[in-house]
C-alpha cells in the first residue's frame, strides 16, 4: 500500500509541535541556508523522474477526458469530515483535496511537487521547506496559502484522528519564511522519511473551517483544491463527485493522465453479496473483487461469456502487508504468547485454500510479505547485529529460526497440530475439565468472540472455531453492521477481529501507530493488538532513522522477526495480483507499476461505451 493511502486513512505534549505565524516570521525570511530547491525528494537514492518530466510512465498522457464511472462501497456515511474519528466518512472525499507533494507508483517511496512547486531539504534532513505554487487555488477561487498549510497541520494534530499525532510526532516547529514558503523543523534524532510524509499533508482551507467546528461531523460538502468536488449526495445512499473543469492542477506532471472521468458516483450497498448482484445487473461499472469464492464461481454469466464484462488479474510487486486474526491483548487471556501461539494451530490454511479459496492464495508469514522487506530466511549478520542488544528480551527463535505459520492440510495434520496446541495450553495453565478448557487457577473457561463486519468471513471462521472446539475452546462468531463495528474497533471493544496493516515499500513513521506503545491506549488508533513492548518501540525508531535502503531493509526484517515470534496474530493469506471486473467501456494504460493497478489512470473509451450500449440494447430486443 502506498504511503498516501495509508495517510488518508494532551495539549501539553503537543505544544512543542504547534505552528505559529507571528511577527517573528519576518526573521525567517530567506532562511533556507542556501539549500537548492528541487522538484521532488526520494526516501533513498535518486528520483526516477528528472526535473521537467511531463508525466509518470504508467499513465496515458493523452487519455481522453469525459464520461461517468459508477463505483460501489459498503455500509453507510454521515460525515464529509473524514479527518476525525467521529461518524462514517463519505466515499470520494479524498479526490477533493491536494497535498504538498504526490507520490509515484513505480518507486519505493518518492514524492514530487503538487501544491508545492519546490521542496528544500538539507543533507541531514533536519528540516524541510515547501514553496507553494502561485496558481494553486481553492474551488472558490481563493489562493492556497502558507497560512492554510499552517492551520491544517495544527488542526489535524490537535483535533484530527490520533493517527496524525503519531505520524507527525517528530515535528518540532514550523515557520512561515516567505510569502509562499513554509519551513518545518524536526526534533533531534534521525527520521529520514519525515520530509516526505510532511509532503503528504492534506492541506485544508483555513478561511472555510474557521467558521465551523472541525471536531464535529458534517454533511456540508467540503471545500477543496483537488481535481473533483462533491456534486450531489444522499446520506447513506450515494455520493457523486464531478471533475473540476478549470482545475488549476490539471497539467501538473503528477496529474497528467490521471483523473479522466467527468463524474464518479459511489453507491452504498448493505453487503458484498447484494453489491455483486447489482454489478451483474449493470448498476455500477467497476469492481475490485476480494472474495476468492466469488472470483471462482460468481462470474459465470452471460455478460462475462459475451465479453461485455472483462475479468482480469493484474499482477503487482507491492508488499502485501498482514491480514490476520488479531488478538486484543488488552484482554487478560491473550497476554500469554503461548496461548496465542496455541490458538494459531487451530487454523488450517491449506484446507481453507483448497476447499474455500479455490487455491488462489499464498499463506502469509511476514508482516511485509511479497517484498524484499520480509524476514523469510535466517537472519543475516547485519540483522543479527541489529538484534543483538535485545537478546534475552525477545524469543530465542528470533535469532535461530525462520518463522512459518503452522501448516495444515486436512484431518491428519490438524490432529497433529491440535496435539501441539493442547501441550502449549497446558503449559500456559489451561486444562480440560468436564470437556471444557479452563484456567487451572481460576476455573474460568477459555472462550472468546470473533467480531466480523462482513458475513463473507463466517465460512472461514466457523471451521477454525470447530477445530478449537476439539481443544475445549469456545469460539463465538458475531457479525455486526459497519457503524457498530467501527465504534467497537475505536474503543477496542473486541476479543478477536479480522484485521491487518497495509504496508508500503518504505515503511516508517506509520509503524508507531501500528505497533507503538503510545498508540495502544489512543482511542481510534491502529494498534488494535495493544502491543506495549520497548523492544518493538526501539526497532520502529531504528526503521524511521535508517539512513540507506540497505539499512532500512535490514531493520525492517529485524522488526518483522520480533513481531512474527511474538505470535500477536494468526496470519492469513495474500494474492500477488489485483482481481478486477469491469463493464467493457474502459481504456487503461499499457504499463502496470510495481504498486499495482492504478484506476485513477483509466478512462472511458467512447467507442467501447457506444458499442457496449448497442450490444445491451440488442440483447433486450
Amino acid at each position: 500500500m502506498r504511503k498516501k493511502s495509508i495517510l488518508r486513512a494532551g495539549a501539553g505534549l503537543l505544544a512543542a509541535a504547534l505552528i505559529t505565524t507571528s511577527a517573528t516570521t519576518a526573521l525567517w525570511a530567506g532562511s533556507l541556508n542556501g539549500v537548492e530547491g528541487k522538484h521532488g525528494i526520494a526516501m533513498h537514492g535518486d528520483l526516477k523522474y528528472p526535473p521537467g518530466f511531463t508525466h509518470f510512465d504508467y499513465v496515458n498522457p493523452g487519455a481522453p477526458k469525459g464520461g461517468t464511472v459508477r463505483l460501489h462501497t459498503i455500509g453507510t456515511f454521515d460525515n464529509f469530515n473524514t479527518f476525525i474519528i467521529k461518524g462514517n466518512g463519505a466515499a470520494g472525499t479524498g479526490f477533493t483535496y491536494n497535498s504538498l507533494l504526490s507520490g509515484s507508483a513505480d518507486e519505493a517511496f518518492s514524492q514530487y511537487g503538487e501544491l508545492a512547486e519546490e521542496v528544500y531539504m538539507p543533507d541531514d534532513r533536519s528540516w524541510v521547506a515547501f514553496k507553494l505554487r502561485k496558481e494553486a487555488r481553492w474551488h472558490d477561487g481563493k489562493p492556497v496559502s502558507v497560512d492554510d498549510v499552517i492551520w491544517s497541520f495544527n488542526t489535524l494534530i490537535e483535533k484530527g484522528s490520533p493517527f496524525y499525532r503519531f505520524y507527525y510526532g517528530s515535528v518540532a516547529k514550523v515557520r512561515k519564511v516567505a510569502e509562499r514558503t513554509v519551513r518545518v523543523e524536526f526534533k533531534p534524532g534521525e527520521n529520514r522519511e519525515l520530509p516526505l510524509i510532511l509532503g503528504q499533508l492534506t492541506v485544508l482551507p483555513k478561511h472555510y473551517w474557521e467558521a465551523r467546528d472541525f471536531t464535529k461531523t458534517t454533511l456540508e460538502p467540503p471545500l477543496g483544491s483537488g481535481p473533483y468536488r462533491v456534486k450531489s449526495f444522499e446520506p447513506g445512499r450515494f455520493v457523486v463527485i464531478e471533475r473540476v473543469k478549470d482545475y488549476w492542477g490539471k497539467d501538473l506532471p503528477v496529474h497528467k493522465g490521471n483523473y479522466n472521468f467527468d463524474t464518479i458516483r459511489f453507491d452504498y450497498y448493505r453487503d458484498q453479496t447484494i453489491a455483486l448482484e447489482a454489478f451483474k445487473a449493470g448498476e455500477y461499472d467497476y469492481r475490485s473483487e476480494n472474495s476468492s469464492k466469488a472470483w471462482a464461481t460468481a462470474y459465470k454469466f452471460k455478460a462475462v461469456d459475451r465479453g461485455w464484462i472483462k475479468k482480469e488479474e493484474i499482477s503487482h510487486n507491492r508488499s502485501s502487508g498482514m491480514q490476520a486474526f488479531v488478538f486484543n491483548t488488552r484482554r487478560a487471556m491473550f497476554k500469554d504468547a503461548r496461548l496465542r501461539r496455541a490458538l494459531g494451530f487451530g487454523f488450517d490454511f491449506e484446507w481453507s485454500n483448497k476447499n474455500l479459496f479455490y487455491g488462489q492464495y499464498t499463506r502469509t508469514h511476514s508482516y511485509f510479505s511479497n517484498s524484499e522487506l520480509a524476514a523469510d530466511k535466517l537472519p543475516t549478520p547485519d540483522e543479527l547485529k541489529i538484534l543483538a542488544p535485545y537478546k534475552g528480551r525477545v524469543p530465542d527463535e528470533v535469532f535461530t529460526k525462520v518463522y512459518r505459520a503452522p501448516k495444515g492440510g486436512g484431518p491428519r495434520q490438524i490432529r497433529k497440530n491440535l496435539r501441539a496446541a493442547g501441550k502449549l495450553l497446558k503449559e500456559a495453565g489451561w486444562v480440560i475439565k468436564d470437556g471444557k478448557r479452563v484456567n487451572a487457577r481460576t476455573g474460568t473457561a477459555l472462550a472468546f468472540e470473533v467480531l466480523l463486519v462482513s458475513p463473507l468471513f463466517e465460512r472461514i471462521v466457523l471451521p477454525f472455531a470447530k477445530n478449537l472446539e476439539k481443544l475445549g475452546v469456545e469460539v463465538r462468531v458475531r457479525t455486526v453492521d459497519p457503524s457498530q463495528y467501527r465504534r467497537r474497533l475505536q474503543t477496542y471493544d473486541f476479543d478477536v477481529i479480522v484485521g491487518g496493516w497495509g504496508q508500503s515499500l518504505s515503511p516508517g513513521n506509520e509503524l508507531r501507530n501500528f505497533w507503538g506503545s503510545a498508540a495502544a491506549t489512543a482511542e481510534g488508533g491502529r494498534n488494535t493488538i495493544g502491543i506495549q513492548d520497548p523492544v518493538i518501540d526501539d526497532l520502529i525508531e531504528k526503521v524511521i532513522a535508517a539512513p540507506t535502503r540497505k539499512d532500512l531493509i535490514n531493520t525492517v526484517r529485524s522488526l518483522d522477526r520480533v513481531l512474527q515470534w511474538g505470535h500477536w496474530v494468526i496470519p492469513h493469506w495474500h494474492a500477488k495480483y489485483d482481481r478486477v471486473a469491469y463493464w467493457a467501456k474502459f481504456g487503461r494504460p499499457k504499463i502496470t507499476p510495481i504498486q499495482g493497478n492504478q484506476f485513477t489512470a483509466w478512462w472511458v473509451d467512447a467507442n467501447l461505451e457506444k458499442a457496449l450500449k448497442g450490444k445491451l440494447a440488442s440483447a433486450k430486443e
